[in-house]
């Protein structure tokens, strides 16, 4: 359990900072692209294709982060409204069905990614497979964390 803890903080902590630098780079690029359309008339063809990386970067760890901090979106009045062990078994459910949802986008987007390798995005001449890459890592986060909260919740009513 601890062990679990202790990566995810790690693994939690690198995909914050990785994504607060992309969150930056984001406002330089748009801030440099709106300079370069109207005070000098030259829009960069690349700024489009660079942005989206980054935006697709910045919400999908996002997403992951705030399922590990708890702050997802979630109904919680019929859990609360529910005794204690009710309540312990709805969240783990929660939880699991979130692990199965991210197993199911992992294999997904890995298979997007396999698909499109040699296939180039326009303008950047990188492949295509990063865009599919992108929620390939934020689902493995995705299942790590919910393990988290499987294990938390475990060890919280072995306690009770």
């Amino acid at each position: 359990m601890k062990i679990v803890t202790c990566f995810n903080r790690i693994v939690a902590r690198v995909m914050t900072v990785l994504a607060a630098m992309c969150l930056a780079m984001l406002v330089a690029l748009v801030m440099y692209s709106v300079v370069m359309r109207y005070v000098f008339n030259d829009a960069q063809d690349y700024i489009e294709p660079i942005g989206l990386l980054l935006v697709l970067f910045i919400a999908f760890m996002g997403a992951a982060l705030k399922l590990r901090d708890g702050g997802h979106i979630g109904l919680d009045s019929l859990v609360k409204a529910m005794p204690p062990k009710v309540q312990m078994a709805m969240i783990a459910f929660q939880h699991v069905c979130l692990a199965v949802f991210a197993i199911a986008v992992c294999f997904g987007s890995w298979e997007m990614a396999m698909t499109t390798f040699d296939d180039q995005i326009p303008i950047l001449n990188l492949p295509e497979a990063i865009r599919y890459l992108i929620p390939f890592a934020a689902s493995i986060c995705i299942i790590l964390f919910s393990l988290e909260h499987l294990l938390t919740l475990n060890k919280r009513e072995q306690q009770s």
